[in-house]
């Protein structure tokens, strides 16, 4: 049976992920590969996903109240291992978006397959986005 409440905690922790994500490589980006391009799609990149989080289809009361973080098991795996550089951070960070916009397509085909598609263009618009930097900045991937 389909608990739409549990629906609404993957969807709020996968909306936090991605975005959070996007903001560390954006920052990245920013203050350290200092590319205004790259901050400005990975910026417009979070946008989207923002707007997306808050469509119709989207109970944003619901969406709240479905984040429970005093009984999520989850948290405590969250830590990760100690990050050596700024590429080290930038690539976990995208593998973090990559994988976030792929929960939130897949979740999505429950609820508005639209939307679903929309997710699964961010995803591959992310891709592209991934591979510039890679190609503007090759030592990224030395991780």
């Amino acid at each position: 049976m389909l608990k739409f409440t549990d629906v609404y905690k993957v969807l709020d922790a996968n909306f936090n992920r991605a975005k959070e994500g996007l903001r560390v490589c954006e920052d990245i980006a920013r203050f350290h590969l200092k590319s205004a391009d790259l901050t400005k799609k990975l910026a417009r990149l979070r946008h989207r996903i923002t707007a997306i989080s808050r469509t119709p289809h989207i109970d944003q009361q619901r969406l709240f109240r479905a984040r429970d973080t005093q009984t999520d098991c989850g948290k405590a795996l969250s830590i990760g291992p100690k990050r050596q550089s700024f590429k080290n951070i930038f690539m976990a960070n995208a593998q973090r978006v990559k994988e976030a916009l792929r929960v939130l397509e897949e979740f999505f085909k429950l609820i508005d397959s639209a939307t679903s598609k929309k997710l699964q263009k961010l995803r591959f618009d992310f891709y592209a986005i991934e591979k510039q930097a890679v190609e503007r900045f090759p030592g990224l991937l030395n991780t």
